[in-house]
């Protein structure tokens, strides 16, 4: 079993805040970040997948396959936008680096799995400071 990482990059912007608190609330327990009008950051995207390697190639999968399901479900949906506003799959969801990571697992299991590969990690590095990991429910 090898494992295998493909890095991905979009710029994106949000608001931590809680729509139940006040903004004075907001800003006593978020900081800055929870600006009225929201802040942005180059977020970069790191999806690890695992699988037996092909003898002919030994690849574990075709990176160029997995960079356009990671687009097509993911960056595309990302890239450019409001977070908060503009990201179907982050309704209703709190735009915390730990959220974003958990809804990108939601939307990339099912076609990594389509590949032929398990989906080990997502990673998403809000800052060079900053990052969280999921490795879905059974990494837990």
């Amino acid at each position: 079993m090898v494992h295998i990482t493909r890095r991905e990059r979009f710029s994106a912007s949000h608001r931590l805040a809680r729509p139940d608190l006040s903004d004075a609330k907001n800003l006593e327990i978020f900081g800055k970040c929870s600006n009225p009008n929201g802040h942005g950051h180059n977020y970069v995207l790191w999806v690890t997948v695992s699988g037996e390697q092909d003898p002919a190639t030994s690849f574990v999968t075709d990176l160029g396959l997995l960079s356009r399901i990671i687009k097509e479900h993911v960056i595309d949906h990302l890239d450019h936008k409001n977070i908060d506003v503009d990201v179907p799959f982050m309704k209703g969801r709190y735009s915390s680096t730990e959220n974003l990571c958990v809804a990108i697992w939601e939307q990339l299991e099912g076609p990594v799995h389509a590949l032929g590969v398990t989906l080990r990690t997502v990673k998403v590095e809000e800052t060079e400071n900053n990052y969280a990991e999921y490795h879905g429910e059974q990494g837990a």
